[in-house]
């Protein structure tokens, strides 16, 4: 099942974020093999962060809820709001993904 899990960064964020960052990779890293897509949401004409977006494809609602439970931006307290949502693949198009982490 693929699960979307979304978080809004806190007012001090950014800080906490920068303070959990390679524990965030790592963890990521021992997680690759349910990682869909993952990245930093962004201002729309900064590069400054302003979230978090993970799609993992896990075989129940509670594996979801247990990764992100263990996310280390999350425990961080980088967000001031985190969801955690099922989805289903409508398009798929993995042509159309950018080359660079910027997109086009």
């Amino acid at each position: 099942m693929l699960y979307m899990c979304y978080g809004v960064d806190a007012p001090d964020g950014a800080k906490k974020r920068e303070l959990a960052r390679n524990e965030h990779f790592e963890y990521l890293e021992t997680h690759k093999d349910i990682l869909i897509l993952g990245g930093a949401t962004l201002e729309d004409k900064t590069d400054i962060r302003v979230g978090s977006c993970l799609i993992i494809n896990v075989p129940s609602r509670e594996a979801a809820d247990e990764f992100a439970d263990g996310e280390p931006l999350r425990r961080a307290g980088v967000f001031k709001s985190y969801t955690v949502v099922r989805m289903r693949r409508g398009q798929w198009n993995p042509g159309a993904a950018p080359l660079t982490p910027e997109g086009n």
